[in-house]
């Protein structure tokens, strides 16, 4: 495998959930990449495809209803797409080779069970390790995260921890495996601010200092800004948006982005001057219109992108700045 080709490189990712209403396209035709060492972001409100899309990739998808149809998830030289969900193969890529912070700690950790059994057995799954090598372990990656007296933390349950300290864990359980690639799905989420800055500082000080690649999914394009590299703009199941983040931040190019910046409080902001929201609400991803799907909300919006299908991704002139838009 060449040291230049991308650890990740997801092609033409669709999945789909079959309802009673119809076909819900929550990943529709996605494409991204994620090279060795890289933080991406992958940006957009609830309910754009986010997380679904990550889920796809180490094939979490609840199946019925939900069904990967078709692309490609080349993972490390391999297309993860080529092996069944429950196969020995995917079971060793989840943890060892992918693994996924989830967004809510308290529903991702068993409740019943002590953080350090819980932790120990991930290692040991991973690891092929023997029992006391891996609580060893597990306790050297709640140090490692920065929990104090991880050895008797690993005797705790996780409601008897703070948030913060259960997303601590979540991360210890990542790290703990040794994947190359992290999958952050909201990590900072339901935390305070302060809370949040220590535990993204914590997480891009490891990826960084073991040398591995991370995906951060949030709709807080302040964490965007501070961390990413490159981000992946998405909406109603689409990427709409690629590039570095300073393009993104300084030059957007689609009008969806112009709006998620235009929304954000700014410090030298009048303070009695309204915010700019989004007019209108995401589309029904179950009667997808063949045009750009942020065509009704969109303040630009012209008779030609009325009667034209969804447009392509093509390059604004920046290198790597891509956007799907009639206008641009």
């Amino acid at each position: 495998m060449s040291e230049s080709a991308p650890l990740l490189d997801v092609r033409h990712l669709r999945t789909s959930f079959f309802t009673d209403e119809g076909e819900v396209k929550a990943v529709n035709d996605v494409s991204f990449h994620v090279d060795r060492g890289e933080v991406v972001a992958i940006v957009g409100e609830s309910g754009c495809g986010k997380s679904m899309t990550q889920l796809s990739i180490i094939q979490l998808i609840q199946s019925p209803p939900g069904r990967i149809l078709g692309g490609e998830v080349i993972f490390d030289g391999r297309n993860l797409l080529d092996y069944g969900a429950t196969s020995a193969e995917m079971r060793a890529v989840r943890g060892a080779g992918i693994s996924m912070i989830f967004q809510e700690p308290m529903t991702s950790l068993n409740p019943v069970l002590t953080v350090g059994r819980q932790l120990s057995e991930i290692v040991r799954v991973h690891k092929k390790v023997g029992r006391r090598e891996a609580w060893h372990r597990a306790t050297a990656a709640l140090e490692a995260v920065g929990i104090p007296e991880p050895a008797e933390r690993m005797k705790n349950y996780p409601f008897e921890m703070s948030g913060g300290m259960r997303q601590r864990v979540m991360i210890a359980a990542a790290m703990a495996s040794d994947a190359q690639l992290l999958i952050a799905d909201e990590p900072t989420t339901a935390l305070d601010v302060t809370t949040q800055a220590q535990v993204m500082e914590l997480l891009i000080d490891l990826v960084a200092a073991r040398g591995k690649s991370l995906i951060v999914i949030t709709h807080n394009l302040g964490l965007v800004s501070r961390y990413a590299q490159r981000v992946y703009v998405m909406y109603a199941g689409r990427v709409i948006e690629s590039g570095t983040t300073e393009q993104l931040l300084t030059a957007p190019s689609h009008p969806y982005t112009i709006g998620l910046l235009s929304s954000i409080p700014k410090l030298e902001d009048d303070a009695d001057a309204d915010l700019q929201p989004i007019e209108g609400a995401p589309p029904n991803l179950s009667n997808l219109p063949p045009q750009c799907a942020f065509l009704p909300r969109c303040p630009l919006a012209t008779a030609a992108c009325r009667e034209r299908e969804f447009p392509a991704m093509r390059n604004t002139g920046g290198p790597g700045h891509d956007v799907a838009c009639h206008l641009r």
